[in-house]
């Protein structure tokens, strides 16, 4: 065999043993695709936007389905979602943004910027037959760090033992479900106001209660910076990261890029949801008046996934210092112990965590992330260097869609 010949067989052994692994690696992307379809096809969502970046770069994004099935208008990468609570990771950015600059601290009282808060209040059930409910005082003051861990024992006003209360004041059953504000013609530290005088359901630092929480950080963070929420997440994050589609209401120019939401029936098939509250929102007609930032943005896939890039990027993306490396090692480690989870998953501030391999699917340790009420999902897992975005239009959300995306990702792109 001349030496030419052996060049080329090694050249060819070295080709076939790369084409090899691209080939399947092509067959268990296909996975996703496949999963993605079947969900529209089975109506069970009306379409999906899946976004996934690996190093910062797009390695898979797709569209499927509609964004308005009876217009007939396709979902696109630019379709327009709500977001909910996906908004609570903004609004925990610009609060230790904030921090950075001493202007509050983790330890603050509550009370020293919503006044209200100073002494609070907890409804305690007896336990007994004919169970009663006393309200006794909180044991001690709620602190900025209690709120961005949910463990100041705010819930969303929906518990029997404060559920009537807080209707009463417009809260929980009184605003769509519990966290919807959008149609409320009040700023949200109004709001948060009337929310001090109501009793709470557990002691701070007590317990794991996911609620009303960074909507109070939101007020909180405008009474620090002397601004509106929604100007301070633009001047803080959306405009220094180039995020020119994320924003708490949109104008009648994008309305059409909007999805429109859908709601999953007994059977799991989808119908369009109704107007208002419980269905497609006033987040573009509307009072305009109430930036919540507990679950008020909206986004598109792609500008989400940018700014979970920032944050896996150790709070800086293209030239933008949005916040230092050891903050985001803050919000995105377990702050919590066991009270979140006592099987493997924390909470940091802002972010649920992963700690523990097993404890989330294929979730790596030290992965991050959490989800919105209309079924969008997200993670962030630095050992793959992933960030997974999954965009959809679901309340009620009765499909296991945010559950297996991350998992279909993991089995094709995670190493």
């Amino acid at each position: 065999m001349t030496t030419q010949s052996k060049i080329l067989g090694i050249v060819a052994l070295v080709a076939l043993a790369t084409a090899v692994p691209q080939a399947q690696q092509g067959e268990r992307v296909s996975r996703i695709d496949r999963a993605l379809q079947q969900y529209v096809d089975e109506d069970r969502v009306a379409g999906a936007v899946a976004l996934v970046l690996q190093d910062g770069k797009p390695v898979y994004e797709k569209t499927v389905g509609w964004a308005d099935k009876e217009a007939g208008r396709r979902m696109t990468s630019d379709t327009i979602f709500r977001i909910a609570s996906q908004t609570k990771a903004f609004t925990s950015t610009v609060i230790l943004s904030l921090m950075e600059e001493g202007k509050i601290g983790l330890n603050d009282p509550a009370g020293r910027f919503i006044p209200g808060f100073a002494k609070t209040t907890v409804a305690v059930r007896s336990g007994s037959p004919g169970e009663t409910t006393s309200i006794v005082p909180a044991k001690r003051a709620i602190t900025i760090r209690d709120l961005l861990t949910h463990t100041a024992g705010i819930s969303y006003g929906t518990d029997a033992s404060v559920a009537a209360m807080y209707e009463k004041q417009g809260l929980g059953p009184a605003a769509g479900y519990g966290w919807y504000t959008a149609d409320k013609s009040e700023p949200i530290c109004a709001s948060m106001e009337r929310l001090a005088t109501l009793p709470f359901v557990a002691q701070p630092g007590e317990a794991w209660v996911y609620g009303y929480n960074t909507d109070i950080l939101g007020c909180i963070a405008e009474r620090v910076s002397g601004m509106p929420l929604d100007e301070l997440i633009r001047k803080r994050v959306t405009s220094p990261l180039g995020l020119t589609d994320t924003q708490f209401y949109l104008s009648q120019g994008q309305r059409g890029r909007l999805s429109a939401v859908y709601a999953s029936g007994p059977d799991g098939r989808i119908a369009r949801a109704p107007d208002g509250p419980k269905g497609q929102g006033n987040y573009v007609e509307g009072p305009r008046k109430s930036f919540a930032g507990g679950a008020g943005l909206l986004s598109t896939a792609r500008d989400y996934a940018r700014f979970l890039e920032m944050i896996r990027n150790n709070g800086t993306l293209d030239g933008a210092r949005i916040l230092s490396p050891r903050t985001v090692e803050l919000m995105t480690t377990n702050q919590v112990g066991t009270l979140h989870s006592s099987t493997g998953l924390g909470f940091g501030l802002g972010f649920e965590t992963t700690d523990r391999y097993g404890a989330n699917g294929l979730d790596g340790v030290g992965a991050y992330g959490w989800g919105g009420a209309y079924g969008s999902v997200y993670r962030v897992d630095p050992k793959s260097r992933l960030v997974l975005v999954l965009m959809i239009q679901l309340l009620p959300n009765g499909s296991d869609i945010r559950d297996r995306f991350p998992t279909l990702v993991y089995q094709a792109l995670g190493q």
